[in-house]
């Protein structure tokens, strides 16, 4: 495929060394002789922003670490209208365990590199190594209470509390690295049709709120994507 580019190589150790997943992810808790085991079975891949790296109700043969990047998971209803349900940033775990089928699809939103383990061979290790399923469940755990918060986002906050609620979100999972510091740079992962979507707002909505707190001051933004967040503490006060 023509927006798949293969950088595993045989000195994966080295590159889990480097990798936010290594520390971070599910390989975290893994001896270095379980490590290297892993290494010999998986696939670190490189998708383009728009590849499908995942489809609804098709079955799941492997699993993923988002070693960079952003995913973003949709659900599909019945007339065809989607919806955006999740974004994932690294070191999110991408699949669902011990199901057959993928429950929504997964979408690279920005370019994405993941690392791809067989699902079969995760499981057996994971029966192998209950340190594993412990992080892995902790991941879970994680995830469920980040889209409970965000339910009260889409259900409770303001137009303006949501847009301020969303470029806090991606300010402070996209380069984890830099927590603590007030100013922050990156391109948002998603179209502001996509924005308005994930908040459930219009897309004249977003635009005004964008507006408004480029207007105060809170950011900046430079063409359609490059946002500069001048201050975090600012920006996270208007999330309400």
């Amino acid at each position: 495929m023509a927006d798949r580019k293969d950088i595993h190589n045989s000195d994966t150790p080295v590159l889990c060394q480097s990798c936010e997943a290594r520390h971070n992810g599910m390989c975290g808790v893994l001896e270095p002789t379980e490590l290297l085991a892993l290494s010999k079975i998986t696939r670190v891949v490189r998708h383009e922003a728009g590849a499908e790296l995942a489809a609804e109700a098709q079955p799941v043969d492997s699993y993923a670490n988002v070693m960079r990047g952003v995913v973003k998971l949709t659900k599909t209803l019945e007339d065809g209208r989607q919806q955006i349900v999740g974004l994932q940033f690294a070191p999110d775990f991408l699949g669902r365990l011990y199901t057959k089928e993928s429950a929504v699809t997964a979408e690279a939103a920005s370019d994405v590199d993941l690392c791809r383990v067989p699902r079969a061979a995760l499981e057996r290790l994971m029966s192998e190594n209950p340190a594993l399923e412990h992080r892995l469940m902790q991941q879970t755990l994680r995830e469920l209470d980040e889209a409970r918060d965000w339910m009260v986002t889409l259900g409770r906050k303001t137009a303006s509390e949501k847009v301020a609620s969303f470029l806090y979100l991606i300010a402070t999972h996209l380069d984890p690295s830099h927590e603590g510091e007030a100013i922050r740079h990156f391109d948002l992962p998603l179209t502001r049709s996509d924005i308005a979507d994930f908040l459930g707002l219009t897309l004249e909505t977003v635009s005004r709120q964008l507006s408004r707190l480029r207007a105060d001051k809170v950011i900046a933004i430079t063409g359609n994507r490059h946002v500069d967040v001048m201050d975090m503490a600012r920006l996270k006060s208007r999330c309400g």
